[in-house]
């Protein structure tokens, strides 16, 4: 290994600290009480931090990124799934993620003191797409007869995200009461709302507009906004973080 094969080894050796770190002390503590003094307390000083990091707001945007990359792109379900099948797998993997990344899926759906991914708009037009693919699925689910035509895929996509965020956020807050199972409660609200979607029922909530990607995790350029009224869940913000 060449010496400048080494020293980027090494630089991303301390980057993966860091990260890990910060990540650790904005779940336990809270994004809006982590200082980059206090990130810098595990190993490396906040001048070291700072030549990785130029913020506390840039490291969280970093985590964020890693988190919505470790969620995955809906269109690699497999195609040889039904359309209500694959939209039920799609839906899954947002809960195993909560699961399976429970401190990724506080940050960047939980805490409400982390700053808005729409200041870095191009960074995260990836999470654009992925809502995108979503809404395509219950597009296709419509064109396939398993919706009614009238159904709004966009609505259809904030409640499954809501219904399957919540069961999350009760589990890892500890709200569940005793012996209930999250994994059953997860599928009984995937499958009920699914079954509420098939039916002729009007929804009463519109969704949210696909380039409103709702703070944190979305959002248009600031001179881009609407002014219509943002919503916000912290979470598929818009619908992956609502």
């Amino acid at each position: 290994m060449g010496i400048k094969e080494r020293q980027e080894r090494d630089r991303e050796t301390v980057r993966r600290a860091i990260l890990d770190a910060a990540r650790d002390l904005f779940t336990t503590e809270g994004y809006k009480n982590v200082s980059i003094r206090k990130i810098a307390e595990s190993e490396y000083s906040p001048a070291a931090i700072y030549g990785y990091f130029p913020s506390k707001d840039d490291i969280f945007f970093a985590l964020a990124e890693e988190g919505f990359r470790l969620l995955g792109d809906p269109s690699g379900c497999s195609q040889t799934l039904g359309p209500l099948e694959r939209i039920r797998a799609i839906f899954w993997r947002l809960y195993e993620f909560s699961r399976e990344h429970p401190q990724y899926f506080d940050l960047m759906f939980v805490d409400r003191s982390v700053p808005r991914i729409s200041r870095e708009y191009e960074r995260f037009a990836f999470v654009r797409e992925t809502k995108r693919h979503l809404v395509a699925e219950i597009e296709r689910g419509v064109e396939a007869g398993v919706f009614p035509a009238a159904l709004n895929p966009v609505a259809a996509v904030r409640l499954l995200t809501v219904g399957l965020l919540g069961v999350a956020v009760l589990s890892l807050s500890e709200r569940l009461a005793a012996g209930e199972d999250r994994d059953s409660l997860a599928s009984d609200v995937i499958d009920t709302t699914l079954a509420g979607l098939q039916t002729a029922l009007a929804l009463k909530s519109t969704g949210v507009a696909l380039d409103c990607v709702h703070e944190p995790i979305a959002g248009e350029r600031a001179s881009e906004r609407s002014s219509a009224s943002h919503g916000q869940v912290h979470g598929f913000e818009a619908d992956l973080r609502s």
